[in-house]
C-alpha cells in the first residue's frame, strides 16, 4: 500500500514550516509567489489530501452549510436547491443536500450534524405538521434558518412568501371573473401555509360580500392524488362550485386530470387558479393561472441570512461587535417575499347555461 503523504512531507519538500503549509492551505496566510509555487508543486507531487476533520477542528468551521428539505424530485424544491447551492458557493461555502422525506428521524439526523461541525449552519424546509418534536429539536440549536413553511414555537430567522396575499389575489381573480361559488382545495389543515392561504381566500370573499361556506374548503395533502380526489368530490355535489383556488400547482394538476376524465373542460365548466407557478404550470392544457412564489428568491434569501449569522458569530467570537451585514436584517424574525398573480388560460366567466 502506498504511503499517505502528510503535511510534514509537504513542508519538507517545499522547504517551509508545517505551520506555513497549514495556514496557506487553510486560506489564512498569503505567501510570496515563489514560496506559493513551491508549496503548490509539493502538494501536487505528493498527491497530498487535507484531512477534513483536522481542518474543521483547526479553523472551527466545516465551510459547509446544509439544506434540509423533504424531496428533490419536486420541481419547487429542485429549484430551491439550485439557488441555495449557487448562493452558498458565491459566499465561499459548500452545500450538503439533506433529503428528509418528511421523516422526523432524518430531520433529527441532519440537525445533529450542526453539533458535530459537519455543518456550520442549516437552511431547513419541512412541509408536514409538527407535534412539537421538531420544534424541540430545532429549539436546542442555533445557526438555523426556516424557509417556506413554519415550525410553530421555533425562535429562529424565517423566510416565507406572503401566503395570505396570494390566497387573496387568487380568490379575487376568480370573483372578478364573475364566480360566486368558489371552492378552496389545500394541504394539511394545521400547516402554516394552508392557514395563511385560507385566510386570504376568506378575506377576498368578505370583501366581495360573499358568504364563507366551510363545505367548499377541502384539506388533504399538497399532492396530485389529493387534487384528483377533491375534484371528484366537488363535481359529484348537487350544486358544484364553478371555480377552485388550489393551494398548490400539484393539486391543480390532479384536479385537471379528474375533470378531463369526467368530461369537464377547464375553464368552460370550471375555472382553476393554482399556487407556486412551477415550470410545468405553463405547459398544461390549458396553461394554469397561478400565484408565483419564487423558490429561487426563497433560497437566496435564506442563504444571505444564514451567512450573515455565521459572520456575526465569528466577529463575536473574535471579540468584535456583531454588527449585521447590510441587508441581512436579522432584527426581524420573519422575512416575507412577495407573490404575483400569473394569468394564463384556466380562468373564464362561469357558464350561464
Amino acid at each position: 500500500m502506498a504511503k499517505v503523504s502528510t503535511i510534514r512531507d509537504v513542508a519538507e519538500l517545499a522547504n517551509v514550516s508545517k505551520a506555513t503549509v497549514s495556514r496557506y492551505l487553510n486560506g489564512t496566510l498569503t505567501l510570496p509567489a515563489e514560496t506559493r509555487k513551491r508549496v503548490d508543486d509539493a502538494v501536487i507531487a505528493l498527491n497530498y489530501r487535507q484531512n477534513s476533520l483536522a481542518r474543521r477542528l483547526s479553523i472551527g468551521s466545516s465551510e459547509t452549510i446544509g439544506l434540509a428539505m423533504p424531496d428533490v424530485a419536486n420541481p419547487f424544491f429542485a429549484e430551491l436547491a439550485d439557488a441555495v447551492e449557487e448562493a452558498a458557493s458565491e459566499g465561499g461555502f459548500g452545500l450538503s443536500l439533506c433529503i428528509t422525506r418528511n421523516q422526523l428521524e432524518r430531520e433529527a439526523l441532519y440537525l445533529s450534524w450542526l453539533d458535530t461541525q459537519h455543518l456550520d449552519g442549516l437552511i431547513f424546509a419541512t412541509n408536514r405538521p409538527d407535534d412539537g418534536s421538531l420544534q424541540k429539536l430545532i429549539g436546542e440549536r442555533s445557526n438555523i434558518v426556516l424557509i417556506d413553511e413554519d415550525v410553530p414555537g421555533v425562535d429562529v430567522p424565517k423566510v416565507f412568501v406572503d401566503n395570505a396575499e396570494g390566497g387573496y389575489l387568487a380568490t379575487k381573480h376568480l370573483i372578478d371573473a364573475g364566480h360566486t361559488r368558489i371552492a378552496h382545495v389545500s394541504g394539511p389543515e394545521t400547516l402554516f401555509t394552508v392557514r395563511e392561504r385560507l385566510a386570504g381566500y376568506r378575506r377576498a370573499l368578505d370583501e366581495a360580500g360573499l358568504p364563507f361556506d366551510a363545505s367548499l374548503v377541502l384539506f388533504g395533502a399538497y399532492d396530485r392524488r389529493f387534487g384528483q380526489v377533491a375534484a371528484a368530490e366537488l363535481i359529484a355535489r348537487k350544486t358544484a362550485p364553478t371555480a377552485v383556488f388550489a393551494g398548490s400547482d400539484y393539486l391543480a394538476v390532479g384536479m385537471l386530470e379528474t375533470l378531463r376524465d369526467r368530461g369537464f373542460e377547464v375553464p368552460r365548466d370550471m375555472s382553476i387558479v393554482g399556487f407556486d407557478d412551477m415550470e410545468f404550470a405553463r405547459l398544461l392544457m390549458p396553461p394554469i393561472t397561478t400565484l408565483r412564489q419564487s423558490a429561487r428568491e426563497l433560497g437566496r434569501a435564506g442563504v444571505a441570512i444564514l451567512l450573515a449569522m455565521l459572520a456575526a458569530n465569528q466577529r463575536e467570537a473574535a471579540g468584535a461587535a456583531a454588527a449585521l451585514a447590510p441587508g441581512a436584517a436579522l432584527g426581524a424574525p420573519v422575512h416575507r417575499l412577495p407573490v404575483r398573480l400569473i394569468e394564463r388560460a384556466s380562468v373564464a366567466p362561469p357558464r350561464t347555461t
